[in-house]
């Protein structure tokens, strides 16, 4: 047996500093810190989502997704499992190394829905907005639609009525 290990630092999973609205349901695990989620909202387990996210309400978050900082969800909204949204674009080729200036803002509009295991790279998506299982969005998606592929492209337009 080894006798030189060093021990690691041990930090716990908890909810630290959230702002909730009314009728939220949390299933843990989950990290959740510094942010903001609204009335009616779902949030399954194993989701982290970082200090200055923001969560509409009446939205559900699934199990295993990835929020960061500078995320704003709008109402209603469904993000499905192991999605990952992404505020650095390393733009200078490197990782920002928390260096906030370098981030970049996502906004995601009112009633989006997000298929399982999409990453979302700093963009704005539009109302109206399906984007598809494994996705990965790389550019603003402004016109509803379904989108997938890597990157998301738009594959059909709403159907009209």
């Amino acid at each position: 047996m080894r006798t030189d290990m060093n021990e690691p630092t041990v930090k716990e999973v908890g909810i630290i500093d959230v702002r909730f609205g009314r009728n939220v349901t949390v299933v843990k695990p989950v990290n959740l810190y510094g942010c903001e989620i609204g009335d009616n909202t779902f949030v399954g387990p194993f989701v982290e989502i970082q200090k200055g996210a923001r969560i509409g309400a009446n939205c559900r978050i699934q199990s295993h997704v990835f929020i960061c900082d500078m995320v704003e969800i709008d109402d209603d909204c469904f993000i499905s499992h192991g999605v990952k949204f992404i505020n650095d674009p390393f733009s200078i080729g490197d990782r920002a190394r928390g260096r906030r200036e370098l981030y970049r803002p996502t906004i995601i509009e009112k009633g989006v829905c997000i298929g399982t295991n999409a990453t979302i790279l700093p963009v704005r998506i539009a109302t109206g907005v399906v984007i598809g299982a494994g996705s990965v969005v790389t550019r603003d998606l402004l016109k509803p639609g379904i989108y997938a592929g890597n990157p998301a492209r738009l594959l059909r337009k709403p159907d009209s009525k």
